[in-house]
């Protein structure tokens, strides 16, 4: 069958498709779409929703979820903003939120030195890995 060559933006269900292959026919055309295009854009915004389904969705662990990602990105067809994933994923393997680590590169990268959250976890773990921070307050119960 394949595909003509494309240049495709996949969306998350594409990736999760991909990766969880729990529908056997979707599963088979998500990765045919993938290792077939031309080029595979992989946006930010569909790595976090990709992130958070295999968590939340599926339950995967973290590093589970870190592998599929560093496969997803991995093929020379693949555009995507590499230092935000691997920001993202250092997050994610030091016990945090994928979005934490990707928010507190991208705030950097714009302007932002000081990570701001009520979030405890996420201040302590960007702190770790060098960046200046500030906790607001007690977090809200």
């Amino acid at each position: 069958m394949g595909w003509p060559p494309l240049r495709i933006t996949a969306d998350t269900n594409i990736l999760v498709r991909a990766a969880v292959a729990d529908n056997r026919y979707q599963a088979s055309q998500a990765m045919e779409l993938l290792r077939d295009a031309e080029i595979v854009v992989l946006t930010l915004p569909t790595l976090r929703e990709f992130v958070w389904v295999l968590a939340r969705g599926y339950r995967r662990p973290a590093a589970d979820i870190a592998s599929a990602v560093r496969r997803l990105a991995a093929p020379a067809a693949v555009r995507v903003d590499r230092p935000a994933v691997e920001a993202g994923l250092a997050m994610l393997e030091a016990g945090g939120d994928f979005a934490d680590g990707i928010i507190a590169l991208e705030g950097r990268r714009l302007g932002g030195t000081v990570f701001a959250s009520f979030d405890r976890k996420a201040v302590e773990l960007v702190a770790a890995a060098g960046g200046e921070t500030h906790l607001v307050g007690p977090a809200a119960d």
